[in-house]
């Protein structure tokens, strides 16, 4: 096991990184200060672990909840169903939420937490390999609306995150290539360097056959740096802006063909390389440099292209509705150089227009 620690002060926690801990019940218990648990997961993943990690909480009043498992439910309605719940089962301000799934149950877990009474504590047990890289760290928290994705929501820092690489034994190839998205994010943000992302092209057809060394290596680098940053800015007021590379675009695609049409990380995997493009036209990256990009992407078995998918006007709209949109103006993140991303908002109009018309058409 490798432990990774996110340093915020007095909400600093532990990122635990390994194979069969869902089996070491010290691991999770030390986190949990008060006698109430409700576990949040959803009707894929309780089939196949929901079990395992009760066992762990026999000392504990407990109770569960189990959603719809898929994108489209995440929303308010469905976040209801946590508070009846926790309601119902007269759950205090002491409780602890553990989110038990993939990056949905995580965001809704998380935002119910907070809310709940004002704030309880939660702990994160992400199941799928975009959830363990990402969005199981950092505190962000939420659901989407029909007009825009993850724009509901609050910072709520869990009290430690959990990952078990084994449960991604029962993941599928395309949640998988999926998660890939976000790893290989942090490849081509770097930290200056392309160590990362060099070691992704070396490895990658080892990674999609899932050596599962080589899988814990990706995981517990991909937390590393997202930790990095977000200790730096919690919350997102300059630096972690860059970890929404991709998404801007990303999330345009999600909302205009649906929540759950394409994965998030396909998604993003469209978006980051429109980005590129984008990085390319404004004469930041090479010819060269873009094909590494895509064939990296393709390599992950991932999408780089929407055409045919998406009406140019309704991903316009959709792209205006998001939160880097500041004062009207919207902000991308770009790479002057694989390995060195920037926020930008001063990048011509008639670039980004010309990669939405690629794209879109």
């Amino acid at each position: 096991m490798k432990t990774l620690s996110l340093d915020l002060g007095d909400k600093s926690y532990p990122i635990y990184i390994g194979q069969d801990l869902l089996s070491e019940d010290e691991l999770l218990t030390k986190h949990i200060s008060g006698k109430q648990v409700m576990i949040v997961t959803n009707t894929t993943v309780a089939p196949l672990y929901l079990e395992k990690v009760k066992d762990l909480l026999s000392s504990f009043k407990f109770a569960q909840v189990i959603l719809p498992d898929g994108e489209k439910y995440k929303i308010l309605d469905t976040l209801n169903c946590i508070f009846s719940a926790l309601l119902e089962n007269k759950f205090d301000r002491s409780c602890t939420l553990i989110a038990l799934g993939g990056g949905v149950v995580g965001d809704m877990t998380g935002f119910a937490a907070a809310s709940y009474q004002r704030g309880v504590n939660f702990i994160q047990i992400p199941t799928t390999l975009l959830s363990q890289v990402d969005s199981s760290v950092g505190g962000k928290t939420g659901v989407n609306h029909a007009l825009g994705k993850n724009m509901i929501g609050a910072f709520h820092q869990p009290k430690c995150v959990l990952i078990d690489v084994d449960t991604l034994d029962t993941l599928d190839n395309q949640q998988y290539s999926a998660g890939m998205a976000e790893v290989i994010k942090y490849g081509l943000l770097g930290l200056g360097h392309l160590n990362f992302f060099n070691f992704l092209q070396e490895n990658i057809k080892d990674l999609m056959d899932r050596d599962k060394s080589l899988m814990a290596e990706i995981i517990y680098q991909s937390c590393q740096h997202k930790a990095n940053i977000v200790a730096q800015d919690e919350l997102e007021v300059g630096k972690r802006a860059l970890l929404n590379f991709g998404h801007t675009f990303g999330h345009a695609i999600e909302n205009t063909l649906g929540y759950g049409t394409f994965l998030h990380g396909e998604a993003i995997s469209v978006g980051m390389f429109m980005a590129v493009r984008l990085s390319q036209l404004e004469g930041y990256l090479s010819s060269n440099q873009v094909v590494q990009v895509q064939d990296l992407l393709e390599k992950a078995n991932l999408p780089i292209s929407i055409v045919g998918k998406i009406n140019v006007a309704a991903f316009m709209k959709a792209i205006s509705v998001d939160k880097k949109v500041i004062n009207g103006n919207i902000r991308l993140v770009l790479l002057k150089e694989l390995g060195h991303a920037f926020v930008c908002d001063d990048y011509k109009n008639q670039f980004l227009n010309q990669v939405i018309n690629e794209f879109c058409q």
